[in-house]
């Protein structure tokens, strides 16, 4: 486990927020955002893709539990190609920072851009999900969230293996598309595949 601190600013209110699936080929872009209180420790937080899925699930529902207030947001594959992923990312961190029971003084932000919430000062921290404990725990509650949407959709579209590689580009997912097609979950503003670039020329 890394170390990873309570707060960047001692003494305010602050929400840590961080996305799951920007980089998939299908499926919503979902966000959390996380207020936790700063006595809050679990050795087993960290940034969620260093985490097996039964410790993501474990402590799934101890910050669920645990978090002063917490929040999922999600943008849907109609909006990211309408607005594009980057700002569908941001969309999807304002919807679940829209549903917060407690006003944050401060946003802890994964990543190194973000569209400004109302007049909430934010911090945009490179791979901050490694670094802070709410942005880890937002990680946590995304990528849960988005995996067990991914499972439910997999039920009815089996052929792109969702159950496993939840919509990111792997081999046997783009092996299907090209086998059977896309479907509606697919995001129509991204290369499915790769042969597309040579079509685009």
């Amino acid at each position: 486990m890394s170390y990873l601190k309570s707060y960047h600013t001692k003494g305010i209110i602050e929400a840590g927020c961080d996305e799951a699936g920007r980089g998939c080929l299908a499926g919503p872009v979902v966000a959390a955002a996380v207020i936790l209180p700063t006595s809050f420790r679990h050795p087993l937080l960290d940034d969620s893709k260093k985490m097996t899925e039964k410790h993501r699930d474990e402590l799934r529902l101890i910050i669920r539990e645990k978090a002063i207030t917490w929040a999922v947001g999600v943008v849907s594959v109609e909006e990211i190609d309408e607005i594009n992923i980057l700002n569908a990312s941001f969309l999807a961190m304002h919807r679940a920072i829209d549903q917060l029971t407690v006003t944050p003084e401060a946003l802890l932000i994964d990543g190194n851009r973000f569209n400004k919430y109302h007049e909430i000062k934010h911090h945009c921290i490179i791979k901050g999900d490694g670094i802070f404990k709410s942005i880890a725990a937002a990680s946590v509650l995304a990528k849960t969230h988005r995996d067990e949407l991914m499972m439910g959709l997999h039920s009815s579209f089996p052929d792109y293996g969702w159950n496993g590689n939840k919509g990111y580009p792997t081999k046997a997912h783009r092996d299907a598309i090209r086998k059977v097609g896309s479907c509606e979950h697919h995001r129509k503003s991204f290369t499915l595949l790769p042969e597309q670039l040579m079509l685009e020329f």
